[in-house]
């Protein structure tokens, strides 16, 4: 069977676009994952996109991870409640243009309400344009959650295509 969905490219092309979101606490953290561990990101896109229909990745093997995450385009960075995950994210930069896509973004279900993706999507945002980065940019849909759209919205990025897609969904 297919489905129709929306999906949504956003950017921002300013660090003074930005509407920031605070901190949740004290003893929430961000921290770049260095050296890269591909079991992290595994771990989170499983996680998050189990509900979402993220299934590009479900067929990699552990050496097509470790090729991804040591790509020194690719840069993850994990959200931390004292020593608990909570959330995460990929940046994928493409050094000509100087821009970056946030490729994958979420936070644990146990996380949700708490004002997590508010404060990791604005510190993401924010450290890209402070290592110089020109526009930030990233996709969504109608299968991500709910309030995805929304955080990104809030955070000042603005829609720049929109498009209907067709899904097999089995």
């Amino acid at each position: 069977m297919k489905i129709n969905v929306d999906r949504s490219f956003l950017e921002i092309n300013s660090i003074s676009d930005l509407n920031r979101s605070k901190s949740p606490g004290s003893n929430f953290k961000i921290s770049e994952v260095d050296p890269p561990d591909f079991h992290l990101n595994k771990f989170f896109y499983k996680q998050i996109g189990r509900k979402h229909r993220w299934i590009d990745r479900l067929t990699w093997g552990d050496k097509k991870w470790i090729e991804y995450v040591e790509n020194p385009r690719i840069k993850t960075f994990i959200l931390k409640d004292n020593n608990n995950l909570a959330g995460y994210y990929e940046t994928i930069r493409d050094l000509e243009l100087n821009h970056s896509e946030i490729a994958y973004f979420g936070i644990l279900e146990e996380y949700f309400g708490k004002k997590c993706g508010g404060y990791l999507l604005t510190q993401a945002i924010h450290n890209l344009f402070e290592e110089g980065i020109s526009r930030v940019w990233l996709h969504t849909c109608s299968l991500d959650h709910e309030n995805a759209i929304k955080n990104y919205l809030a955070r000042g990025m603005q829609v720049f295509k929109s498009e209907k897609i067709n899904v097999e969904v089995n």
